[in-house]
């Protein structure tokens, strides 16, 4: 049901922003505003970056097969990375256009570039809003820094439309184009970094791997816990296998239900892959020896 309604979201904010890119583009064509098409530019990723995680979210349903017994789950990281490496290409364009113009500005028409700037700011609310509760996907969250990127283009192209305006300077459109570069590698660093953690299996962000070993190893019956190791499939959904040493005078099936139990209360880890290992006496009894 969650799923069905992040697709609806998604499919919701793809139709918005691709009627609103072609009005952007040809705004920042007949206004000669950098700061517009850049945000068009920016637009543009969001078409593909929305319709990347719509597509990953659809192959993330399908069921895991033989080859692939984890499913289609990754894709939604692979979606994630490329939505994120994909705003620093769009970045390094916006820089390189900035400088050509900073060496010489052109003349901008500051008054249609504000007029479309302000329904494209109103276009990107929007559409922020309908992603904004979904974002514990790492999937949604790439998408929704997207239009969050191009809802920042829009209030630059705002800005430096009210400046030139106001005082012809024209130096005011590359600048802010800058600055809404600056603003979009910041938001978009955390996507690609987590990204590439779970793509890497490392433990996953706000789980505490002596944490976990230490609740494990307080459970009864329970007397160490060795090869331990967490991970995300893909975001929200954690991994844990470990070997766990017990007593010989334990009930293993309740044990490993008490250690799973804990897992599942304390960190949310629902899928585990627990080996129990009966404690040797004769080998206990020669080390203390």
């Amino acid at each position: 049901m969650e799923r069905t309604s992040e697709t609806y979201r998604l499919k919701l904010a793809l139709a918005m922003t691709s009627v609103y890119f072609v009005a952007e583009v040809l705004g920042g064509l007949l206004s000669n505003s950098l700061a517009l098409l850049s945000d068009a530019g920016h637009m543009f990723s969001d078409i593909a970056a929305l319709g990347l995680s719509l597509f990953a979210f659809q192959m993330a349903r399908r069921p895991a097969t033989t080859k692939r017994t984890y499913g289609y789950h990754r894709l939604e990281i692979l979606a994630a990375l490329i939505n994120g490496l994909t705003l620093w290409l769009i970045v390094g364009a916006i820089f390189h256009e900035a400088y050509r113009r900073l060496l010489n500005p052109p003349e901008v028409h500051s008054m249609g570039m504000l007029v479309v700037a302000l329904i494209g700011l109103i276009v990107n609310i929007a559409a922020g809003i309908i992603l904004y509760g979904h974002r514990e996907s790492l999937n949604m969250r790439g998408a929704f820094l997207h239009v969050l990127g191009d809802a920042l283009g829009s209030v630059g192209a705002v800005v430096a439309g009210l400046i030139m305006l106001r005082t012809g300077w024209y130096l005011a459109d590359p600048l802010i184009s800058v600055l809404i570069g600056l603003l979009l590698l910041y938001t978009s660093w955390g996507l690609i970094k987590e990204s590439v953690d779970i793509l890497m299996q490392s433990v996953p962000r706000g789980i505490d791997v002596e944490e976990v070993h230490s609740a494990m190893e307080q459970v009864s019956g329970v007397i160490k816990v060795h090869d331990l190791h967490v991970w995300s499939v893909t975001s929200g959904v954690f991994t844990l296998s470990a070997h766990a040493v017990i007593r010989p005078d334990g009930n293993p099936h309740m044990i490993l239900d008490r250690i799973e139990d804990e897992l599942r209360t304390q960190f949310s880890i629902e899928h585990t892959t627990i080996q129990l290992e009966i404690e040797d006496r004769e080998e206990r009894e020669f080390q203390a020896f």
